[in-house]
């Protein structure tokens, strides 16, 4: 268990986060009921799993053990045996998940933060996560959250009701599923999104994409936007970097575009992993094949972090060499992020190439985008604008 902190340093740590805004005064007295992670009550006393905790929807029960189906990893567990990502146990041949209503994080962020460019601009995002992540990215940038179970993160009581009403609340236009791994708290995720759909709020999935085909079609009924880190185009490097596979990610950028929400990819540009050159051009002329020229591609700056600490910074060389190949595969709309004051942030035409989004940071300085169209030449400017 972490060290614990006062209920005050908690608050002020976590309601205000970089590019975030802290909650109102209303918001932090109605959620800051309870910080005991996993405090049993009577409300669910199976297995002594407590209040935080809730039957899945996606298992089997095989000889071996209770199998979970939400995503590859296809974990199978015997009884009281825990998941590769941390939320997920077994208990009387069922499968209860251990995030549930108890995000270790919450924020409000502008929509650009997650990132969205073309996902209405300048709109807030009431944003939350649980801990637990079904990959092992030996770079990853939220280890203190993402690697370790909802058991040992101090975390907030906020079920799906009071979320979607402490989001409208607050004025956001969309609840952002991220930080973590949404797919390791899907059964939150789930029922957050299709009540926040009946209340007009847009549901955003911020995910590494490693997600089985029933479970997310399910849920994308409910997303409207998405932006998907698809690490490498290599499935050796998928299974060294990130402990994962290509394959499912290809699968959820085609059916998330398929079903109609909005998609946003980023990749991030990992020395001596990801940076090769033919494998950013195989990934790009992927993506334009499959319909996804007009989704647009951020690549991302990475920066020495969790196992990978020792590798430099990502020279920005190698950043507009990716920006290059990406515009000559025929990807219309190609960003580089976490490099401040970059011209690459900014949003230009397909068509005239003139400036339409001129960024700075999570800031829009100057917007030439007038009904979904390019003002200067009329051009559709795909997105969602308003």
């Amino acid at each position: 268990m972490n060290q614990k902190i006062s209920k005050r340093e908690f608050l002020r740590r976590s309601l205000a986060g970089a590019g975030g805004a802290a909650l109102g005064l209303h918001s932090m007295e109605s959620i800051a009921k309870t910080f005991d992670p996993m405090n049993a009550s009577s409300e669910n006393p199976v297995g002594g799993l407590g209040r935080y905790s809730k039957e899945s929807t996606y298992y089997i029960v095989t000889p071996k053990g209770v199998k979970c189906q939400i995503c590859p990893n296809q974990c199978i567990l015997t009884e009281g045996k825990e998941s590769i990502c941390r939320t997920k146990v077994a208990i009387d041949e069922k499968l209860y998940t251990l995030a549930y209503g108890n995000p270790c994080s919450v924020h409000i962020d502008p929509i650009e933060k997650k990132p969205l460019f073309h996902f209405y601009p300048t709109s807030r995002s009431y944003s939350v996560a649980i801990a637990g992540c079904n990959l092992a990215c030996l770079n990853c940038q939220n280890w203190e959250i993402s690697q370790v179970s909802p058991r040992d993160t101090q975390n907030f009581d906020l079920f799906p009701e009071a979320l979607v009403e402490e989001a409208a609340a607050s004025g956001s236009l969309s609840i952002a599923y991220t930080y973590s791994e949404p797919i390791a708290f899907y059964e939150y995720t789930f029922d957050t999104a299709k009540i926040a759909r009946g209340r007009g709020i847009k549901n955003v999935f911020v995910s590494n994409g490693f997600i089985n085909e029933k479970p997310l079609r399910d849920l994308a009924v409910y997303l409207d936007g998405a932006n998907i880190n698809l690490k490498s185009f290599s499935e050796e490097t998928y299974l060294k970097l990130n402990g994962g596979s290509l394959e499912p990610i290809l699968r959820t950028l085609k059916i998330l575009n398929e079903m109609g929400v909005w998609l946003e990819i980023t990749n991030l540009i990992v020395p001596g992993w990801t940076d090769k050159p033919q494998m950013i051009k195989e990934m790009c002329t992927w993506l334009v094949d499959n319909g996804l020229e007009d989704n647009p591609l951020h690549f991302s700056r990475f920066f020495p972090l969790y196992k990978l600490t020792t590798l430099p910074f990502t020279p920005l060389s190698i950043l507009e060499e990716a920006h290059g190949i990406a515009k000559e595969a025929g990807i219309n709309y190609v960003y580089i992020g976490n490099v401040p004051n970059n011209k690459a942030e900014n949003t230009y035409c397909p068509k005239c190439k003139k400036l339409l989004l001129e960024r700075k940071g999570f800031t829009i300085l100057e917007n030439n985008i007038q009904n979904g169209k390019c003002k200067f030449c009329g051009t559709q400017i795909a997105g969602r604008w308003s």
